[in-house]
């Protein structure tokens, strides 16, 4: 039986900081929309997921029958992104500072 050991440091530089950012906010950006078509498809078990994950916090209070909003869901979609954006160009920026 040989043993392999898998290194622990990589030659490869890291990212920078704006990469960093630009992953993060697509990420962020993907899985919004992907939450919204959850909510979209299945609302009720969508607000029961989101009851249980909030320690029981009751949802079911934001429910209302007005139409899906597309401006609203564009602009959330853009704050979140930029949001992202700049957390993940901070992250970046301070683990190269931190010589990570």
């Amino acid at each position: 039986m040989g043993s392999h050991a898998l290194p622990l440091q990589h030659d490869t530089p890291s990212p920078g900081p704006l990469r960093t950012g630009i992953a993060f906010a697509v990420t962020v950006a993907v899985f919004y929309v992907l939450c919204t078509l959850v909510w979209l498809v299945a609302p009720g078990p969508f607000l029961g997921f989101m009851n249980s994950l909030f320690h029981g916090m009751d949802f079911t209070l934001l429910l209302r029958s007005a139409p899906f909003a597309w401006g609203s869901f564009i602009e959330a979609l853009v704050v979140m992104a930029l949001w992202a954006f700049l957390a993940g160009s901070f992250f970046g920026w301070l683990r190269k500072r931190l010589g990570a």
